[in-house]
């Protein structure tokens, strides 16, 4: 599975997860911290969309979710 750090203000630990490659874009788990807790959403991402946010510098591919935690 392919995870990637989300761009947010200040010091953040959200992340996405790709689930699923689909022909025209992506099945993806978000998982926000908020204030101790985890809000996970589902949802689809076109790959139109995740070309952008990767170019943007919205999103980075990261090796592991403790990556996130280590570097906060």
């Amino acid at each position: 599975m392919e995870y990637y750090a989300l761009k947010g203000y200040g010091e953040t630990k959200d992340y996405m997860q790709i689930v699923k490659k689909l022909d025209d874009g992506f099945v993806i788990k978000i998982v926000r911290d908020m204030d101790g807790y985890d809000d996970i959403t589902t949802d689809f991402m076109s790959q139109e969309l995740f070309d952008t946010c990767i170019r943007t510098g919205y999103i980075h591919k990261i090796d592991s979710v403790e990556k996130i935690a280590a570097n906060a």
